[in-house]
């Protein structure tokens, strides 16, 4: 299918729903502005407080003020990023709840839809066109965003207030991963508007099965891509990796064999007397190092844009079943 043949149908599209659409992006545009202002603020106030020999490590008589200034501008840049990460965590349900709703739900419970295919328009090109427009729009916004989220995750971690890369908020909001979520939800919010025909049930299953998908996903995260195993003898000193997920911890015998952590929880035995009873040679840590972001977030979006094909696949499917 030609890109001009879908230049009608989706400048239809835009125009429909272009109120919508700029909303959307002034509502982006604004969250990115809170954002920058607010680490401009943070900086200013940082500057501010270099300028005045005071130390958040070291107590100094007549500092209390200007160290309580600081930290809390710290804590409340640290909060309103914590507000932009939920939202680019709720944003892919976001958008699959605007295709399902009044991209193509509302097109197809009210019957509007005939009247575009009787412009010479196929049912084909129709849902294209309602594919096209918001996904082109999902994939250059939410980059964008991405990249936005993954400039102030940087600043944050500048601040007494860090966030590390594995946690949920953080991994969430940046990469590739957030793109992967929305195309996916907008193709599921595509595929149960054809299958329900009734807007409002559209929206409700679009939302479960976003809440279902970052579940399973959240699940099996560790498991995407190898981790990293550091063994050592059990009465021995052992320094965990900066910055690393750690993904599981326990006991190995001599024979290779391993133990959970909580092996001798509940023994009566002393700990070394009953490690020593199961053969207990060294202890393990596993862990992703923050070097395996991207392999992470790489596989997971993968699986992401199979999904959402599927879903596209399934949806043109629906529609030639049901209208030739």
């Amino acid at each position: 299918m030609s890109t001009l043949s879908l230049r009608g149908p989706a400048r239809v599209v835009v125009r429909r729903h272009r109120r919508t659409l700029w909303t959307i992006g002034a509502l982006a545009l604004a969250g990115i502005a809170a954002v920058v202002g607010t680490y401009l603020w943070t900086s200013s106030v940082s500057d501010t407080f270099a300028g005045t020999g005071c130390s958040v490590q070291k107590v100094t008589r007549g500092c209390g003020d200007s160290v309580r200034h600081f930290l809390d501008t710290e804590f409340e840049f640290s909060r309103v990023l914590q507000y932009a990460d939920l939202v680019m965590l709720l944003l892919p349900a976001l958008i699959g709840i605007f295709v399902a709703g009044p991209v193509i739900g509302r097109e197809l419970e009210s019957g509007t839809y005939k009247l575009s295919w009787t412009q010479s328009v196929s049912p084909a090109r129709w849902l294209a066109a309602q594919l096209a427009v918001p996904a082109l729009l999902t994939l250059a916004g939410v980059s964008v965003l991405s990249a936005a989220s993954a400039w102030a995750w940087a600043q944050r971690n500048e601040t007494h207030y860090p966030l590390e890369w594995h946690e949920r908020e953080a991994y969430g909001a940046m990469g590739t991963v957030p793109v992967g979520y929305a195309l996916c939800m907008l193709a599921f919010g595509a595929l149960a508007a054809l299958l329900l025909r009734r807007t409002v049930a559209a929206m409700i299953v679009t939302v479960v099965a976003y809440g279902a998908l970052v579940v399973a996903l959240n699940t099996v995260r560790n498991s995407l891509w190898p981790v990293r195993t550091d063994t050592f003898r059990f009465d021995g000193a052992y320094r965990f990796p900066d910055a690393a997920a750690g993904t599981g911890q326990g006991w190995i015998t001599t024979g290779g064999k391993r133990l959970p952590a909580d092996v001798c929880l509940n023994s009566a035995d002393d700990l070394q007397d009953c490690l020593a009873g199961h053969d207990v040679a060294f202890r393990y840590v596993d862990y992703h190092p923050a070097s395996h972001f991207w392999p992470l977030q790489l596989v997971e979006t993968g699986i992401l844009l199979v999904l959402a094909a599927a879903a596209v696949a399934l949806a043109f499917r629906v529609l030639r079943r049901r209208h030739g």
